[in-house]
């Protein structure tokens, strides 16, 4: 890919397609910032970010991204309560990332009209097309979008890029690593890592988890590395029989996404992080890692 060509096509695009003010979809994750940084360029002031609190976050993520983009004039929009509301009860896979992709629309319609703005901004890329339109699961942003929204038009500069093309045009726009490196996050989030109805309890233990996951894969390199609750199980903890949550623990490596093969971690820090999960979140009952590919298997969990 010729980066600087793309570059210019892109904010080219913006400039034509993008007429008024625009709201962006800004989530901190290397797409939506690269997205926000091509938009920035193309049309400066009229741009307005949005980064929805969804309460679904990984730990301290809102604050991180507050502190990154806060020279954009971001809008931080606290909707915890308003996403878990609207998920309560639900547990098929699909209703959950139509339920989340519909209000996150509804949220940027909201401030689209408190500040004039008539176009949406998101950074779709293609495996979110491919993988929507081909049934294997829905993005919130392409499957789960709603069929009816009020913007004028919704510009996507980045929906012929893999996600390493993504990431080689954030290192050439100068995006600090800890952004163009930064390892996906699913637009649900933590939603689509509990198996079945998502709860403020179960959300807890898959941020503390994913936390504990991460903490101790800093130093493997990894495509992806996170946890998962994916069901129930009885265990022993002290003198006592429990019954507690399952953790699944996944992690994988991959070039765009589309096929991914699991990382074979050493049985001491499997161990480590199955030890440090079940002592330091009490409602864990066991641990497992996940060794299957993708395919058969997606990487996410729902």
């Amino acid at each position: 890919m010729n980066v600087e060509k793309f570059v210019r096509e892109a904010i080219d695009e913006i400039q034509k397609k993008v007429k008024g003010k625009a709201i962006i979809a800004l989530s901190g994750g290397v797409d939506s910032s690269v997205c926000a940084v091509l938009a920035h360029k193309a049309i400066g002031n009229r741009l307005i970010p949005v980064f929805v609190d969804t309460g679904l976050m990984r730990e301290s993520e809102p604050e991180k991204i507050r502190d990154l983009f806060s020279y954009m004039n971001l809008r931080f929009i606290d909707a915890g309560k308003r996403f878990l509301s609207a998920l309560k009860g639900v547990s098929d896979p699909e209703r959950k990332r139509k339920i989340i992709g519909e209000l996150f629309v509804r949220i940027f319609e909201e401030e689209a009209r408190e500040n004039n703005a008539e176009y949406l901004i998101q950074g779709t890329i293609y495996p979110d097309i491919v993988e929507s339109e081909g049934g294997i699961k829905s993005h919130h942003n392409v499957g789960g979008f709603p069929l009816n929204y009020e913007f004028k038009e919704i510009v996507e500069p980045l929906r012929d890029l893999y996600k390493d093309e993504v990431r080689e045009v954030a290192r050439h726009l100068g995006l600090p690593e800890e952004i163009s490196e930064r390892m996906p996050f699913p637009g649900p989030g933590l939603a689509v890592r509990i198996v079945g109805e998502v709860t403020p309890e179960k959300v807890e233990v898959v941020r503390k988890a994913t936390f504990i996951v991460e903490e101790e894969l800093k130093d493997i390199s990894k495509w992806q590395a996170f946890a998962a609750i994916t069901g129930m199980g009885t265990g022993v903890k002290g003198d006592n029989r429990v019954y507690g949550y399952i953790v699944s623990i996944r992690a994988v490596d991959s070039r765009d996404g589309m096929t991914a093969h699991p990382l074979e971690l050493s049985w001491d820090k499997l161990k480590k992080i199955g030890l440090r999960i079940t002592n330091e979140i009490p409602s864990v009952a066991r641990v497992v890692y996940d060794i299957t590919p993708k395919p058969p298997a997606t990487i996410e969990y729902e």
